[in-house]
């Protein structure tokens, strides 16, 4: 696991693979298949690794956290850095904050809260969890009630944020106040994309933000990173024919469950086996498995027909 300090320019240099996590039958960790997804997103060439939604950390046990951050800290390359989820609530964070203080994380995201918070109450939280882990935070934001742009771009200023992971659905996502009045004031290479491929076009093109969150680029990690290159070189022909091949999975994702699809996408690939999803969650429903499916492997064939052309270049 990548340890050194975290710079600016990391961001922009790398998709942020936000895989589900592998789990055994009796719900434990299960490190070698973890190991398997985590090579196989490595070899694509993703250095990013946010183990937050997709992870189903909204659900672990705090007493289960430091043997998850060891497990993955072990298992991820020395250049890979790994981002750890905590929350979303504040008395959780603030027993993972103080797990997070005895390892070499350089920052962890606070997951998202919906209700019984104040942008004032954010602030204060934040600033308590960040001195207490001792590392700056990535926060992810799904909504304009939990924190407005000011109170957002003093905690960026004060060093307290690091990152911040940008999730807000618009109808059209090229067509955001909030965003535009963030990045007056933020960078926008400390602002990631966090809802995978749909608006990643917009938001790297228009917005110019770093880089987005993928899902769907933990089964095809190589083609992901040669669309954020191609974004970044205005091929617009390419990038637009490498976004289309993550469609389908990506519209499955979005209409049944964006994590539930993923978990069960990755096992139905057969890179790793993601075993049982952590409660409160349950498996997709078995109607839609042989869509998932065929999707996935489209998705997968696309990734390894990618790899053989690069071999062979």
């Amino acid at each position: 696991m990548n340890v050194s300090p975290i710079v600016e320019s990391e961001f922009s240099a790398s998709v942020m693979a936000v895989p589900p996590l592998a789990r055994r039958a009796d719900l434990t960790l299960d490190p070698a298949e973890n190991q398997k997804l985590i090579g196989h997103i490595e070899a694509g060439g993703v250095r990013t690794l946010l183990y937050g939604g997709n992870a189903n950390l909204y659900h672990v046990a705090v007493s289960e956290y430091r043997e998850l951050l060891d497990m993955l800290a072990a298992l991820a390359g020395p250049a890979t850095r790994v981002i750890p989820a905590i929350g979303p609530d504040y008395g959780k964070m603030l027993d993972q904050a103080r797990v997070l203080a005895q390892t070499p994380y350089r920052t962890a995201m606070v997951l998202p809260l919906a209700g019984f918070t104040t942008p004032e109450g954010v602030e204060a939280g934040l600033t308590r969890i960040a001195d207490a882990a001792g590392i700056p935070l990535t926060l992810y934001v799904k909504s304009e009630n939990y924190v407005d742009v000011d109170t957002l771009a003093r905690l960026v200023d004060r060093g307290t944020l690091v990152a911040v992971k940008y999730a807000i659905v618009r109808d059209d996502p090229s067509r955001d106040d909030y965003l535009r009045r963030l990045l007056q004031s933020v960078s926008p290479a400390q602002v990631i994309s966090g809802m995978g491929e749909r608006p990643a076009l917009v938001h790297v093109r228009q917005f110019g933000l770093a880089a987005w969150t993928t899902g769907s680029g933990c089964i095809a990690p190589r083609a992901v990173m040669a669309l954020l290159r191609r974004i970044k070189a205005d091929d617009e022909e390419t990038a637009q024919r490498l976004y289309d091949v993550f469609m389908p999975l990506e519209t499955l994702r979005d209409d049944i469950s964006l994590i539930r699809v993923l978990h069960d996408a990755v096992t139905l690939s057969k890179l790793a086996n993601m075993g049982p999803i952590l409660p409160l969650l349950s498996s997709t429903p078995p109607e839609h498995r042989a869509k998932i499916e065929a999707a996935t492997l489209a998705l997968l064939d696309f990734e390894r027909r990618l790899a053989e052309s690069s071999a062979h270049s």
